[in-house]
This record gives structure tokens, sequence and C-alpha cells, in this order.
């Protein structure tokens, strides 16, 4: 249970590419990578409630979890992250060559918010981005910087039998050790088993 009042402000962004080589049998993810210049996640959560009635009420209620769609905006997203997310090249000469039938790659979305107390971590395991959008302007009186946006949306994945979404982490007193190793691999969650 989280012991802040608020959560604000949003940093310490990592992408997580999926391990292609795996051989586990579970989904696993390459080192995370930090991209610098978070600006906004904004989340929105995707699916439907289904009612059922009967007895002149409404009798069971189904909620759908279809993951999230939402917008990331940086303040810049490296060539060679955008080549890999969206199955780009880049040549010899060091241009970003949009590659129309490239094939992108998914990755866990990682983070940090701000609390009044403690921060907190969150990590989206299956993640698929839509090209970016950035506005270029010619340059007036004043400099207006502008950033990145990707659009994303994040899937239902299982891991170790249980079809997730998403985490977040705040510190505690028994977790200080996969919290502050958070950002060195993608965590997955482990449950005790029910007596």
């Amino acid at each position: 249970m989280s012991e802040n009042k608020v959560t604000f402000g949003l940093d310490k962004v990592h992408i997580a590419f999926f391990d292609k080589d795996a051989t586990t049998g579970q989904p696993a993810w390459e080192t995370p990578i930090p991209i610098p210049g978070a600006v906004r996640w904004t989340p929105e959560a995707q699916g439907e409630t289904t009612t059922f009635y009967a007895d002149n009420m409404a009798y069971f209620l189904v909620t759908s979890n279809n993951g999230y769609t939402g917008e990331l905006e940086m303040a810049n997203i490296p060539d060679e992250i955008k080549a890999r997310m969206f199955g780009w090249k880049i040549d010899d000469n060091g241009m970003l060559v949009e590659i129309a039938d490239g094939m992108p790659e998914k990755f866990a979305l990682l983070g940090q918010v701000k609390g009044d107390k403690r921060d907190r971590r969150f990590v989206h395991y299956d993640c698929q981005a839509a090209r970016t959008a950035k506005e270029n302007t010619t340059k007036g009186e004043s400099t207006e910087i502008v950033g990145e946006t990707l659009t994303m949306t994040t899937s239902p994945i299982e891991i170790n039998d249980n079809v997730i979404v998403k985490g977040d982490m705040e510190l505690n007193a028994t977790n200080a050790t996969e919290f502050n190793s958070f950002f060195s691999k993608v965590y997955t969650p482990t449950f005790t088993p029910a007596a």
C-alpha cells in the first residue's frame, strides 16, 4: 500500500527490448536502456465492462483488461532506439532510414514518478510503439523546444501463469534489493502460493 499522498513528475524512463534468444519458456528482456528527457506518459486503460441482468438487476459484471494505449513524450529519442522500435535501419553514414515494411520490436517500458514520501517505479511489460510525431517550426523571437511523442500500446502478457499488464513498486521495508535494482533488469513478479 502506498504511503504517498500524491505522486508527481516523471523520470528515469528506460526501454528494455524483448530478448529474442531467450530459451526459458518465459518472456525475457534485454538490459534496460536509459533514455533521458522524460516529459510525460499518459496511459489510458483499454477494455470494457459487460453487464448480465437477472432478477431485475445487474446480476453479474465482467470487465475485460486489454491493457493501455497512451503517449510517451520525450525530449529526444535516440536513433538507435527508434530503429529497433519501428524496424527501421541506420545506413553506413549514420542516417536513420524509415523502412516501410520494417518489423517493429516489442519492449518493456520502465520509469519512475516522484512521491511526497517515496518514489514509485513502474513497468509496462509488453509495449509496441507507432511512429513518432515531431513538429519542426522556425525559430521566432523565442526558442520553443519540441519533444518527440510516441503513441504506444501496452498488451497483457503471460508471466509465470499470470496474465499481467504492468506493475508499480514503491520502496518499503522488505523490497530494497528489488527496488534499488529495478532499472538494471526487468523485474518480474513473484507470488507466494496460497496455503
